[in-house]
C-alpha cells in the first residue's frame, strides 16, 4: 500500500511541476512583447513605416513613429483577440475535455511560431496572424492547466495564483531570445525551437493530464494520465477543485505600451531603449513570486474558524475582500507612477504592473469560483475576458485624441485614467457590503424570541386573584 500513496503522490507532483514549467515558459510568452520588439526593429520590420523628420532645433532624424504604431497594434490585436475568444475557448474547454482543448492549442501554437520563424521584413504583416496564434493557443494550455489545483487539498488558490504568476513571467521566453539574438543566435532558429518544443506540450497532454476533467470533489478510486489503471487518486491524498484563468489585465499592456513606445522618441538611445527592455522582462519575473501571495491571502482567510452559523456564502465573500481591495489599491498605485513622466521612477511602475496583474488574474479567477456555480467557471471567466477585449479597444481613438487634439502629450488621458481607477474600489465595497448584510441577517434569524412565558406571567398579575383559603 505504501508504494501506491508514494505512485499517487509522484503523479500528482509531476502534474503540478510540469505545468509549471509549461506555464512559466510558454503560456504568457506575448507579454514580453518588448524584446522582440526591439529585435524586430533592428531586423528592418515595418522600417518603411520610417521617415526622415526634422526636431525643433533643426536636427534631422528618422521619425519612426509609424512603426511603432504597428508593433504596438500587433500586441494590441493579439490581445483582443486572445481575450474576446477566451470564453469559446472555455465553452470548447468545458464541452469537449483537457485532451481535445490541448489538442487544438498545440496546433495553433505551433502554427503561430512556424510563421514567425518563416516570417522576414518584407512579409512584416505576417506577424498579426503569427503572434496571435500563440496567445490563443497558450492561453488555453494555461486553461487546462488550472486544474491542476484540484489535485491539492487547502491549497488551491495557492496553487493557481502560482501558476498566474508563472504565467505571468513566462515574458522571460521572449528575453532570452533577445539576448540570444545579441549574441549571433537568429530569431528564426529561436522560433523554430519554440516550435520544436510542442513535443513536449504532447507529452504531456497523454502521459500526465486527463482526457476529460479533473473532477470537484474527487471520487474515489479517480483516475488520470497514461497507465491510469495502475494510480488511483483519493481524497486522502488529493483534493478538491480549481479555477482556469486567463485574464489579461489593461494594466500589463500599459506598462508593455510604454516600453515600445519609448523607441520612437528621438532624444532616446538604443542603450537606453535596451536597458529599459530589459529592465521590464526581468521584472516580469517576479510575478510567479508575487502571484501566490494573493492565494494565500484567500486562503488564510477561508481557513480561519467560522463564526457560529456562519454560512458557506458568508464565509466565500470574507475570504476574498481583503483581496479585492489591494488589488484596486496596486491599480491605483500603477496608474499614478505610469503618469509620472520621470524615466528613473518607471522602474517602480514595472514593479506594480507585474504585482498588480498578478494580482488581478488571480483574484479574478477565484471569485468568480467562489460566487458563482463551478460548472460555468469556463464560460464566466471568458465572459470577463470579452468585456475587457471590448474596453482594450477604447484605447484607439485615445491614441488619435492624444496624437491629434493632445500633441502627443498623453498626461491628461493619463489622469483620466487614474481617476477612474477610482471606480474599482466600488467592488471590494459592494462585497463587503454584501458580506455584512448577510451577516447581520443571519444574527436577526438566530437571535431568540421574547420571552413570551415573562409577558404571560405579567399579564396575569392584572387578573383578580383569589381569596386565600376560597376553594
Amino acid at each position: 500500500m505504501l508504494w501506491f500513496l508514494r505512485g499517487v503522490r509522484l503523479r500528482c507532483w509531476l502534474t503540478l511541476a510540469t505545468g509549471l514549467v509549461e506555464c512559466l515558459f510558454f503560456t504568457g510568452v506575448i507579454y514580453g512583447w518588448a524584446s522582440l520588439v526591439f529585435i524586430l526593429k533592428a531586423s528592418g520590420y515595418f522600417s518603411d513605416q520610417c521617415v526622415n523628420a526634422t526636431g525643433p532645433n533643426g536636427t534631422q532624424y528618422m521619425d519612426c513613429s509609424k512603426q511603432n504604431e504597428l508593433f504596438s497594434l500587433v500586441f494590441t490585436i493579439t490581445v483582443i483577440l486572445q481575450n474576446f475568444l477566451s470564453f469559446l475557448n472555455g465553452f470548447f474547454f468545458d464541452r469537449f475535455g483537457t485532451m481535445a482543448s490541448r489538442l487544438l492549442a498545440i496546433i495553433l501554437y505551433t502554427t503561430g511560431t512556424l510563421l514567425i520563424a518563416f516570417s522576414h521584413p518584407e512579409i512584416s504583416n505576417i506577424l498579426f496572424p503569427g503572434l496571435a496564434c500563440i496567445a490563443i493557443g497558450n492561453s488555453m494550455l494555461l486553461l487546462t492547466n488550472m486544474q491542476v489545483g484540484n489535485l491539492f487539498d487547502t491549497h488551491r488558490s495557492t496553487i493557481i495564483t502560482l501558476y498566474i504568476g508563472a504565467f505571468s513571467s513566462s515574458a522571460i521566453t521572449f528575453l532570452i531570445i533577445k539576448v540570444a539574438s545579441e549574441r549571433g543566435i537568429s530569431l528564426h532558429y529561436s522560433f523554430f525551437f519554440l516550435s520544436a518544443c510542442s513535443i513536449i506540450h504532447l507529452m504531456r497532454t497523454f502521459i500526465l493530464m486527463p482526457k476529460r476533467h479533473i473532477p470537484y470533489p474527487l471520487p474515489e478510486g479517480y483516475t488520470y494520465g497514461m497507465n491510469c489503471g495502475q494510480i488511483k487518486c483519493n481524497r486522502s491524498c488529493l483534493t478538491k477543485e480549481a479555477q482556469r484563468e486567463n485574464i489579461e489585465s489593461v494594466q500589463g499592456e500599459e506598462g508593455i505600451e510604454n516600453a515600445t513606445s519609448e523607441q520612437g522618441s528621438p532624444q532616446q538611445t538604443p542603450q537606453t531603449v535596451s536597458h529599459y527592455t530589459n529592465v521590464l522582462a526581468y521584472t516580469q519575473l517576479g510575478g510567479i513570486l508575487c502571484a501566490p501571495l494573493n492565494g494565500l491571502i484567500i486562503d488564510r482567510s477561508k481557513g480561519k474558524l467560522r463564526a457560529e452559523g456562519e454560512t458557506e456564502e458568508e464565509s466565500n465573500l470574507r475570504s476574498v475582500v481583503l483581496s479585492l481591495f489591494l488589488t484596486a489599491l496596486q491599480c491605483l498605485l500603477f496608474s499614478i507612477c505610469a503618469t509620472i513622466p520621470v524615466l528613473p521612477l518607471q522602474y517602480l511602475t514595472f514593479v506594480l504592473q507585474v504585482v498588480n496583474r498578478a494580482f488581478s488574474f488571480g483574484g479574478t479567477a477565484a471569485f468568480i469560483n467562489i460566487a458563482f456555480p463551478v460548472c460555468h467557471f469556463g464560460k464566466l471567466l471568458g465572459v470577463v475576458n470579452a468585456v475587457l477585449s471590448a474596453v482594450l479597444l477604447l484605447q484607439f481613438p485615445c491614441i488619435i485624441l492624444v496624437n491629434e487634439v493632445l500633441d502627443g502629450d498623453p498626461l491628461y488621458i493619463n489622469i483620466a485614467l487614474c481617476i477612474l481607477c477610482l471606480a474599482t474600489f466600488i467592488h471590494p465595497a459592494y462585497v463587503y457590503i454584501r458580506w455584512r448584510r448577510l451577516a447581520n441577517q443571519r444574527r436577526r434569524s438566530t437571535q431568540p424570541p421574547p420571552n413570551d412565558e415573562n409577558a404571560f406571567s405579567g399579564d396575569n398579575e392584572d387578573q383578580p386573584q383569589d381569596a386565600p383559603g376560597s376553594s
